[in-house]
């Protein structure tokens, strides 16, 4: 496939910045694209939409490579937000960046350069790779594309991308995928764009700005108080406001306790939150859960299709170490993850994200959970 013309998503960061500049060093027709997806006249955070979009405007006229900029925040509100407020109702911890990347980036986003724009290739700067090579060199549809991890493995970002679609990822580069973040920093240096490779990295999510997450929510979910429940005594230590501001693994701060708690489990027809006492107490962990049908970026293992099991690496928070784990395929094709050792703070509405070896498998999202280690051995635990 002769690749002449790529569509770069510009967010204002050093990573698009520089794929932007890589790109252009090496031949391509290049127009800076940056999303708005989020409307901040409709909202009191403090996201730095606005500082990025300038961010963005400046790189493309350094680099004098066209500046587009397309709002999102329609699709980013009905596909993104609602669903994101939604589970945090029903007392799930969703995860909206991976969303993001499915229905807006490689989704909407992806739609319309192909139909507004025009494009032979796009381009993110995300650290990742796929075995179509950084230029698409290799390119065979009949073959399909496979996720990669990118050469800098602490920064690598195919957590977040597992469930993007093959026609997107397809069509997809990403020049820094190949490269270290000190190795991009001076690249954008030398390319005349310090004041952007000095920018303070951006984390957490951009809608809830610098503002506690439980002053965020609050706009959007009413007050629901309930219990903090003792998980061995089942004593009611104190009231909480809400199942939704509290999630699996977060230390919970009740007066009067010599012990510092942790949530354990959350019960939403009580609305109950158990916590345990200790950050490594047996409650919090857990070597067994279930989740909705998988998203596969390639295709179905084979083994998974043939014998309904297949062993995998797997997490739950792009941070962690990579566990074995056990695969089993259920009549509704969804699964049951067995891992080798028990795993703190298995979170329902989180995306558990699956590998063979460079290769990113795909995800499928955590919608149950099995026993905890301290149910699984309770009688060890009762003083009599």
């Amino acid at each position: 496939m002769k690749i002449k013309r790529v569509v770069c998503a510009i967010s204002g960061g050093v990573d698009s910045a520089a794929s932007a500049f890589l790109l252009k060093s090496r031949g391509y027709e290049v127009i800076g694209v940056f999303m708005k997806n989020w409307d901040l006249t409709d909202e009191k955070g403090q996201c730095t939409l606005a500082e990025d979009a300038e961010d963005a405007y400046n790189v493309c006229k350094k680099l004098s490579i066209p500046f587009k900029e397309v709002s999102f925040v329609k699709e980013y509100w009905n596909d993104v937000f609602l669903n994101f407020i939604k589970e945090y109702q029903t007392g799930w911890t969703p995860n909206p960046d991976v969303l993001c990347n499915k229905r807006i980036k490689f989704k909407a986003f992806f739609e319309h350069c192909q139909d507004k724009i025009g494009f032979d290739a796009v381009a993110t700067g995300h650290y990742a790779k796929t075995s179509f090579g950084e230029e698409l060199e290799t390119f065979d549809a009949s073959k399909g594309v496979r996720l990669l991890k990118s050469f800098d493995q602490l920064k690598d970002q195919t957590f977040f991308l597992s469930q993007i679609p093959q026609d997107a990822l397809q069509f997809t580069m990403f020049p820094v995928g190949g490269m270290t973040k000190n190795i991009v920093k001076e690249i954008a240096n030398s390319a005349g764009l310090s004041k952007i490779s000095q920018k303070k990295e951006s984390t957490g999510i951009c809608f809830v700005g610098k503002r506690h997450f439980q002053d965020f929510i609050a706009d959007y979910i009413l007050p629901n108080p309930g219990p903090f429940v003792h998980i061995e005594t089942k004593e009611v230590l104190a009231q909480h406001q809400g199942i939704h501001n509290w999630t699996i693994g977060q230390r919970c701060l009740i007066g009067g306790e010599k012990v510092r708690h942790f949530v354990a489990e959350k019960d939403p027809t009580t609305n109950s939150i158990f916590v345990a006492p200790g950050t490594d107490h047996p409650s919090l962990y857990r070597s067994t859960f279930f989740t909705d049908r998988p998203h596969w970026i390639h295709s179905w293992p084979r083994d998974l299709i043939e014998t309904q099991m297949t062993t995998v690496k797997f997490r739950f928070q792009h941070t962690k170490p990579l566990i074995d784990a056990v695969l089993t395929l259920t009549g509704n094709n969804q699964l049951i993850v067995s891992l080798v050792q028990p795993t703190r703070a298995l979170t329902p509405g989180q995306y558990a994200v699956f590998y063979k070896g460079e290769e990113c498998l795909g995800s499928a999202r955590i919608i149950k959970l099995g026993p905890s280690e301290y149910h699984m051995n309770y009688k060890s635990f009762i003083t009599i």
